[in-house]
């Protein structure tokens, strides 16, 4: 860990000292930041490449930077993890929501106007954010679910119309009832899709959407296709459940839009021979800059020109602002709407941001197919020379 503690701490000062950009507006006395995703730490990975043993003094620190079009991203994760935001007990919950004001301060004394509640932070002050609101009122707060769930829709018409998927002959399983499950099982509807279940514990609200409704993975049968809205222990995929709901004579498709994701790496790998996994929820602009380029990328788990939907949002929001669009702070961005996102589709325009080409943790998927990969049996080292030899001696 001391190795990571030093790549880390290496990665930030070279982070700042390259930044130029950032560096010009501190020359002309111009404000830093122009928006703030404000994030928790997403999981171990993300300790072990960004701090290693180094707890940052104020409780958040400098993530990845962002550039598009003149307008400056900084990531600020808070000093928690994903469980200790969700985790109600033990004060944890109580000290991301300290740290997460004390961040949002920051992003204020460095010129933020738009400050993202991104990954579990989203709910940390109640549906609404109105402790967010009342405290802050001169900034727009976002969640970024408008974005995430516009892009979501757009890889699924995608990977549904490239891998042959059509309503009346498909099964869709929808695991988690947030704002993104809820938004997902309503467009499906809207597609013509009937034949959804959708995994949830929320019983009372699920029933309004008029599905069928599971309580867990192992309930849901046979399907084509699993869209990860939740990445909860009780309701995360492996290779034991998925074999219990993929059809036995295809690849099961799974869009997956969680962060850190449903699948985990380490289960994909178990079973990657009868899945299909994408990312979901991204957005690509080839014009997107980030400070050190593909190391930050990498790190960050990403790639050239991608960056998370909510990112993607809160930029757009900037961006709106620059150009003089105040009406936005007029918005409620804690709600998902089919009007927002439809807001948010006309914010991505100037921007050039899209949805990326197919990829499965951050690299690209050669072929969309749900054909099953059948390994080749390769012939002993012997064998092949000899072959060879024969077709060369037929030749001369």
């Amino acid at each position: 860990m001391l190795l990571n503690t030093i790549l880390g701490m290496l990665w930030r000062a070279l982070a700042c000292l390259l930044d130029w950009r950032t560096i010009l507006r501190k020359i002309s006395g111009r404000p830093i930041v122009d928006v703030a995703f404000v994030t928790n730490i997403r999981d171990e990975i993300d300790v072990k490449r960004f701090l290693g043993t180094w707890i940052p003094p104020l409780g958040h620190f400098n993530g990845p930077r962002y550039w598009l079009k003149g307008i400056a991203g900084r990531t600020r994760p808070i000093y928690s993890l994903t469980e200790d935001v969700l985790r109600s007990g033990n004060g944890s919950r109580r000290n991301a929501q300290k740290q997460f004001i004390e961040a949002t301060q920051w992003a204020i004394e460095n010129g933020a106007g738009i400050v993202l509640l991104a990954a579990a932070t989203k709910r940390l002050f109640g549906e609404e954010g109105a402790v967010l609101k009342v405290r802050f009122p001169r900034i727009c707060f976002s969640i970024g679910d408008n974005g995430t769930a516009f892009l979501l829709e757009e890889t699924i018409t995608l990977a549904f119309s490239k891998v042959g998927l059509k309503p009346k002959f498909c099964r869709v399983a929808v695991i988690g009832l947030g704002y993104l499950g809820e938004q997902t099982v309503k467009f499906l509807k809207r597609e013509g899709y009937q034949n959804i279940v959708l995994v949830t514990s929320i019983v009372d609200v699920a029933k309004e959407l008029d599905v069928q409704i599971c309580s867990s993975i192992e309930e849901i049968g046979e399907v084509d296709t699993v869209i990860a809205c939740a990445h909860k222990a009780g309701v995360r995929l492996t290779a034991e459940n998925i074999e219990l709901i993929r059809r036995k004579d295809r690849r099961l498709l799974i869009i997956d839009v969680c962060e850190p994701p449903n699948l985990r790496r380490r289960e994909f790998e178990k079973c990657k021979d009868v899945v299909l996994r994408l990312d979901a929820g991204n957005a690509y602009s080839p014009q997107l800059k980030s400070v050190l380029g593909i190391i930050t990328d990498r790190m960050f788990r990403l790639d050239r020109g991608i960056i998370f939907g909510c990112f993607a949002e809160a930029i757009a929001l900037a961006a709106a602002l620059r150009r003089g669009d105040s009406w936005v702070r007029e918005i409620n961005w804690f709600v998902v709407s089919e009007k927002n996102m439809e807001i948010v589709k006309k914010l991505f325009e100037p921007l050039g941001f899209t949805i990326p080409a197919p990829r499965c943790f951050g690299r690209p998927v050669k072929s969309l197919t749900l054909d099953l990969i059948r390994e080749k049996r390769q012939q002993p080292t012997r064998n092949r020379w000899k072959w060879a030899w024969n077709k060369i001696q037929i030749l001369f």
